[in-house]
């Protein structure tokens, strides 16, 4: 999935380019110019974060730097994997929007909107949801 990253592609904010570095460990994932989410969550991840930004409740550079160190961390941790490319001790490959949804987990919970016990509560409900659940029509096509 591909998102533009001009203005108004967001809804959320004019143009949220402004505040997304182009290169550098925070730098998302682009195509082309085009921010890339490989996955629904990733850019809902991506939404909240703007959101609470542009509702005042964070400071974009205080996310930026825990990023950076949530980058820096699964870095530190990463070590050859069999074909030598990097892979990290947990067994999880590379992902920046786990990176990024790790970093607003701790922003929020640091900034007292949730608690870890509020978002483990939330992470248990949604991860007992069947396959499926918000996809209700018969229909045999791809959503890919």
């Amino acid at each position: 999935m591909t998102i533009p990253a001009g203005p108004g592609a967001l809804g959320v904010h004019a143009d949220a380019s402004y505040l997304l570095d182009a290169a550098g460990p925070a730098a998302p994932p682009r195509d082309n110019g085009e921010l890339v989410f490989a996955a629904p969550w990733q850019s809902r991840a991506f939404g909240v974060a703007l959101a609470l930004h542009d509702a005042g409740r964070i400071d974009w550079e205080d996310f930026r730097r825990s990023l950076i160190s949530e980058i820096g961390e699964w870095a530190a941790a990463e070590g050859p994997g069999e074909s030598g490319a990097a892979a990290h001790p947990s067994g999880e490959g590379w992902s920046y929007y786990e990176c990024w949804l790790r970093s607003l987990e701790r922003l929020v919970s640091a900034a007292g909107l949730v608690t870890a016990d509020d978002l483990r509560a939330r992470l248990d409900l949604l991860a007992a949801r069947p396959a499926g659940h918000d996809h209700r029509h018969d229909h045999r096509h791809d959503h890919g």
